[in-house]
């Protein structure tokens, strides 16, 4: 599993996870850059997700939605502030109502996505590409609010799939 450290921090109000791919830098940014593969990673596997609008350019607005297993739907958007091809790009991330417009009274995160070469201490990975994902909040309760919908759950089995689609 990509997956290999997971930690929220309450007091600096942050969320870390950390993945390990077996996939070069460029590889990865690809998965975020086409929305037909973030499609296949964005959300958990009981919760695929539909990207309408996406553009990793500063400025663009990135709209999804994703399908539950008894056809219920959940929307989201990313705001994208910054992009550094193929090493980082930064978002907001907020959840959005039917139409795909922003739902202010949901937490929004400040998100940090970036993707550096291993320096050959993860033999297994050599040549391979550490991701570390941040989200920052803007308070508290924000934070544990999303972490009691199952934040770290969900985007844990979403990154997990990263695996399978590169083998595809």
């Amino acid at each position: 599993m990509p997956v290999t450290d997971v930690k929220h921090d309450l007091e600096n109000l942050t969320l870390t996870i950390t993945a390990d791919f077996a996939a070069p830098v460029q590889r990865i940014w690809q998965v975020y850059a086409d929305p037909r593969q973030l499609e296949k990673v964005w959300g958990p596997p009981s919760h695929p997700a539909t990207v309408v609008d996406h553009s990793l350019t500063p400025g663009s607005r990135t709209r999804y939605f994703m399908t539950g297993p008894e056809g219920d739907k959940h929307a989201g958007y990313w705001d994208i502030t910054a992009v550094d091809e193929p090493s980082s790009f930064a978002f907001l991330d907020g959840f959005a109502d039917a139409d795909l417009n922003p739902n202010p009274d949901l937490p929004v995160s400040e998100n940090t996505f970036t993707f550096t070469e291993h320096d050959g201490t993860f033999t297994e990975h050599d040549g391979g590409t550490r991701a570390v994902y941040v989200s920052k909040f803007a308070s508290a309760e924000g934070l544990q609010q999303l972490l009691d919908m199952g934040v770290v759950e969900g985007s844990t089995q979403a990154i997990n799939q990263i695996d399978g689609l590169l083998a595809s």
